[in-house]
């Protein structure tokens, strides 16, 4: 069974950093790509990035609105993605979860592909 857990949210002020861990476990980690995925109150949940798997190219897909600012890695050994968020706004504030998926590229930012969701980790940005 494929399960993924998040960890490392908090508080920050606004031009702040976090930085976000998502383990893996139950998989052929290098079989998977990993995706960051966030919800604010009110709002509908929405792709952040993706660590594509080894064997479709190992790229990272951002949303164009951290583009710059995010940056996704992957531990395929430790079966680690992390997402380090700086210059964090307010409007960041979300909570973050990551997801497993086997899709083509194509559709690795269609929330629907992806079937292994985390409990979540809040992030919180004040002004």
């Amino acid at each position: 069974q494929v399960q993924v857990a998040e960890s490392g949210g908090g508080s920050v002020q606004a031009g702040g950093s976090v930085r976000l861990s998502c383990a893996a476990s139950g998989l052929n980690f290098r079989n998977y790509h990993i995706g960051w995925f966030r919800q604010a109150p009110g709002k509908e949940r929405e792709f952040v990035g993706v660590a594509s798997r080894p064997g479709s190219g190992g790229n990272v897909y951002y949303k164009e609105s951290v583009k710059g600012r995010f940056i996704i890695s992957r531990d395929n050994a430790k079966k680690m993605v992390y997402l380090q968020m700086n210059d964090l706004k307010p409007e960041d504030t979300a909570l973050y979860s990551c997801a497993a998926s086997q899709a083509a590229l194509s559709a690795i930012r269609q929330l629907e592909m992806y079937y292994s969701w985390g409990q979540g980790t809040q992030v919180t940005v004040s002004s």
